[in-house]
């Protein structure tokens, strides 16, 4: 364990002494977003564009620990859904209720990942099959639960975490809670992935899972953590997406890939050992920019979802034509 966990930190330090490309990326994205719309600049432009970007920047932070372990996790976007509407059954317009539903769906989100991980750990099945399986499991609860049509309503106490803002702020007027929960929640798994005994357990499982079990290291506990850890933070973006847009069957639909397409845009490596939670998170800042600039360019859906897949792929082909070229 000693040879395999502490490699990590020196990897670590050398990735530290270089600008991940992501910020130069996001930096260029800015400019075009304040060209194209000069009143970005303004305090309501880009509160409203870190509001947006929160959800998916969480979701990427929370899937990047299952990335940087070896694996993938799809069913995060079925766990949104299944909040949303979960929380709608169960509130049903009821302030009250809001107090004991939220702890809930958080449990309920942390509980399908550690399920998760241990069909992948102690079953064997590979985490793509396996997380593809429980998000067709969990789109049929849903719409089982809800018959198709959601019936409850989010009280307002539940919606303030997605759509209330904190005023009077001085310099820039106001801040959305979103972003306050973005801080939180980014700044605890940024901790957790690069200051902990688990990042580094979690770096090492994802470079050389058999010397990391060979040194001692518990691999099924840690690997099960990091799904918990993604489940976790996508129940979190269920509670904020219950408040931006209200109550829906799909409201986490695609939200699995667009977690991963930023995660590796902040050059998290698909094959594990290799990511960041701040760069994952500029990887989701960077790809609500160029949603933002293609809405700018008034082009369609199907456009951003071409755009999508054509940044996956070729930042997947890249790391691979890096790690070929270097051998890490």
């Amino acid at each position: 364990m000693s040879d395999t966990a502490n490699s990590v930190p020196a990897r670590e330090r050398r990735q530290k002494r270089t600008i991940n490309p992501v910020w130069f990326l996001l930096g260029v994205l800015i400019i075009a977003i304040i060209v194209m719309n000069p009143s970005f600049v303004q305090p309501p432009g880009y509160m409203n564009f870190l509001k947006r970007a929160a959800p998916l920047a969480i979701l990427a932070a929370g899937q990047v620990y299952v990335i940087v372990s070896g694996g993938f996790d799809l069913s995060v976007g079925a766990i949104i859904s299944l909040v949303v509407v979960g929380a709608s059954m169960l509130t049903n317009n009821d302030p009250a209720t809001t107090y004991w539903v939220i702890p809930l769906m958080l449990a309920l989100g942390t509980s399908i990942g550690a399920i998760n991980g241990m069909v992948v750990c102690f079953l064997r099945v590979p985490s793509l099959i396996a997380t593809l399986g429980m998000m067709i499991t969990l789109n049929g609860l849903t719409f089982m639960w809800s018959g198709g049509a959601p019936r409850g309503y989010l009280p307002d106490t539940f919606r303030f975490f997605g759509r209330e803002l904190i005023r009077d702020v001085p310099f820039v007027r106001f801040i959305p809670v979103s972003v306050i929960v973005l801080i939180v929640v980014g700044g605890l798994l940024a901790w957790g992935m690069h200051r902990t005994n688990l990042g580094r357990l979690i770096h090492a499982i994802g470079d050389n899972p058999h010397a990391a079990r060979l040194g001692g290291v518990a691999v099924n506990r840690v690997r099960i953590t990091a799904f918990m850890i993604s489940g976790l933070s996508a129940a979190i973006v269920g509670i904020l997406l219950g408040g931006f847009a209200g109550v829906s069957t799909d409201v986490g639909t695609g939200y699995e890939l667009q977690a991963i397409t930023a995660a590796v845009l902040g050059g998290a490596q698909l094959l594990g050992g290799r990511g960041s939670v701040p760069a994952a998170i500029g990887g989701a800042l960077a790809l609500t920019a160029i949603f933002t600039l293609l809405n700018f360019l008034g082009l369609p859906q199907p456009v951003r979802q071409v755009v999508q897949g054509a940044i996956l792929i070729a930042a997947v082909a890249l790391a691979m034509h890096r790690r070929e070229r270097t051998g890490t």
